[in-house]
């Protein structure tokens, strides 16, 4: 699988409690009860989705989070 230069997450506030996380344009997805525990599980997701390629040192993938905000009343 091609690496890619840059991966973007969006993450949602979950109804049932924590995140949840998706990423843009690939079919990679997780959740944390926390913040940093989601960003956390992210980074592990792209591991496991690209499997060597990005686990190789000498390669460091960016990653952008989005966060959604809810309205304000």
């Amino acid at each position: 699988m091609e690496k890619p230069s840059v991966l973007q997450f969006m993450i949602h506030k979950a109804e049932e409690g924590g995140y949840y996380a998706a990423a843009v344009g690939y079919s990679i997805y997780t959740q944390g009860e926390s913040i940093d525990e989601t960003v956390a599980n992210i980074r592990e997701a792209v591991k496991c989705h690209f499997e060597e390629s990005v686990s190789d040192s000498k390669y460091k993938l960016p990653i952008i989070a989005n966060f959604e905000v809810p309205e304000l009343v």
